[in-house]
């Protein structure tokens, strides 16, 4: 019997080293330094003495095909075919020769229009969630906010007058699928959903059960047939019954409200991971330009702009000047929905009768 050929595999992430730029695979390992010749173009030097340049772009994130193939052609005509995108949806260019940088700036913005930044201490491309465009649970939407937000903070991606960079991200629900950053829009709902008793049959409910990260759903027999009902004093109001089942329905175009959080970053040789906290809750969800959400951003960058110290980032330099300032400055009000009175409160609060500000 022949022997059966199988297709080659496919799964998990392609091999990267396939698409290297050539002076990449040259001089792997062996990079001298970087440096930043001007807003959104870098040069990268090799101990050979090799240089490679890129030049980054702003993209929308959300191409058409025809945009991708223009992306393909400045490639293809300036980079050798090169190019990458970074995981905050820039287009970096990249090219060997010093003197092809001008002319890969026209052409970009030529023919895509496109901003250069997002290097240095500046305002990188917001990462976002799919919005109405594609989710199937959006309160609101990532996309546009991201886009009306970034007409306003143009000058902050394209200058590089920030104390250090600053990540934003934007998400559509509760979920948070954009990821913490420097400062992060979500929505926020106000009420447990609504069950459509009549429309559970739809729905696999050991999924719906499983899938409430606060144990707040439970199976229960409604006119004879099965449905679930809400423990609603431990409901968090996050959505994530109504991704796993339509009858579910969170979403209220009079209730909704948006929220901005601020302090997020991954961990660095320095530090360790740090966690968003509140910083403004209940701003209007107002498509299509959301004026209230850019106001408060801005608020919080002109106060940090002022004074904050080079590299620090948002959450240190919060944690530098105190909550207290943080408001004053920003002037946010002050709540009783900032009080941190989560599980893990007691490493976070003052462990004293006294009340230190």
């Amino acid at each position: 019997m022949s022997e059966t050929k199988l297709a080659p595999r496919d799964q998990g992430a392609p091999d990267y080293t396939k698409f290297l730029h050539p002076v990449m695979v040259d001089n792997y390992g062996e990079w001298d330094y970087h440096e930043r010749i001007k807003p959104g173009v870098l040069v990268h030097v090799a101990k050979s003495g090799d240089k490679l340049f890129t030049v980054r772009a702003g993209s929308p994130r959300t191409m058409s095909a025809d945009t991708v193939r223009i992306i393909c052609e400045i490639a293809d005509q300036h980079c050798e075919g090169f190019l990458r995108f970074t995981t905050r949806c820039n287009v970096e260019f990249m090219c060997r020769e010093e003197s092809e940088v001008e002319p890969l700036i026209a052409t970009i913005g030529e023919k895509l229009g496109w901003p250069l930044g997002g290097t240095g201490p500046s305002v990188s491309n917001i990462a976002h969630t799919q919005g109405w465009l594609h989710c199937n649970l959006p309160g609101s939407d990532a996309a546009g906010s991201t886009k009306a937000l970034m007409d306003d903070l143009i000058a902050d991606f394209t200058q590089e007058d920030l104390p250090n960079r600053v990540h934003i991200s934007s998400s559509c629900c509760q979920i948070n699928c954009a990821s913490h950053g420097d400062i992060s829009i979500i929505v926020q709902h106000h009420h447990a959903p609504r069950i459509d008793h009549n429309n559970m049959q739809i729905c696999e409910l050991p999924k719906v059960v499983a899938i409430c990260p606060a144990a707040a759903i439970r199976p229960k027999l409604v006119n004879g047939k099965e449905s679930v009902e809400i423990v609603e004093e431990k409901c968090m109001y996050c959505g994530a019954c109504h991704g796993q089942c339509p009858s579910m329905e969170i979403r209220d175009s009079e209730t909704d409200t948006l929220s901005i959080w601020v302090g997020g970053k991954m961990s660095n040789a320095r530090s360790a991971p740090t966690f968003m906290k509140l910083a403004v809750w209940g701003i209007p969800n107002t498509p299509p330009r959301w004026p209230e959400v850019s106001e408060a951003v801005k608020k919080i960058l002109s106060a940090y702009k002022e004074t904050g110290k080079p590299w620090e980032r948002v959450g240190e330099w919060i944690d530098r000047i105190g909550w207290a300032k943080f408001f004053e400055l920003t002037g946010f009000p002050f709540t009783r929905y900032h009080i941190d009175d989560g599980p893990e409160a007691l490493s976070t609060l003052n462990r004293s009768a006294m009340v230190r500000l």
